[in-house]
């Protein structure tokens, strides 16, 4: 039998606390706003650290796109820039001529991510990849954004990988459907 490890992620309350929060440390702002990026974009680790300036661009609608080859799966990841990105994204424009963002280690990046949970009040161990589960759950789900689209966004090479990972959490948003229409008959 195979065992499925439990999805973690923040929830809006939390990712919004994250956002509004007031560091002290110029560099705890820094690597939370790296953070946040990702919970916007989906990117993983390794595409983060190695994002380019020319890997964003405008898209075939006239917006900007993050285009990236997604190592784990070597396929090409394409997801728009959403509004909170691209404001963190243009706070990084002027740090370096290639890349976006300054370059960091995993090790590193999760070290400081364990310190700012500790400071906001975030009881989950923060990781990079939560970033990414947040995208997928939060930002796309939660919003209704269809199952296929989540799929396409996370660059999953099946949509099969997408249902057993984010299968749950419509569930629930059909059980809050259910209730909010229970409230009305």
């Amino acid at each position: 039998t195979v065992i499925k490890k439990e999805v973690v992620f923040l929830t809006r309350i939390e990712l919004k606390k994250l956002e509004e929060f007031n560091f002290a440390s110029e560099c705890l702002t820094q690597y939370r706003d790296q953070f946040i990026f990702c919970c916007y974009s989906g990117l993983g680790f390794k595409e983060m650290a190695n994002l380019r300036k020319e890997n964003i661009a405008e898209g075939f609608d006239g917006k900007l796109w993050i285009e990236v080859h997604r190592e784990k799966t070597n396929r090409v990841y394409k997801v728009p820039l959403l509004n909170k990105a691209s404001i963190i994204h243009d706070k990084f424009s002027n740090a370096d001529e290639t890349y976006v963002f300054p370059k960091t280690y995993n090790p590193i990046f999760n070290r400081y991510l364990k310190e700012i949970a500790s400071i906001v009040g975030i009881k989950k161990r923060l990781t990079h990849h939560i970033a990414r589960k947040t995208f997928a759950s939060t930002v796309l789900l939660y919003n209704d954004v269809p199952m296929e689209i989540v799929s396409k966004l996370l660059g999953h090479s099946k949509m099969q990988t997408t249902q057993e990972h984010y299968g749950h959490i419509i569930e629930n948003k059909v059980s809050e459907g259910v209730k909010k229409l229970s409230g009305k008959l």
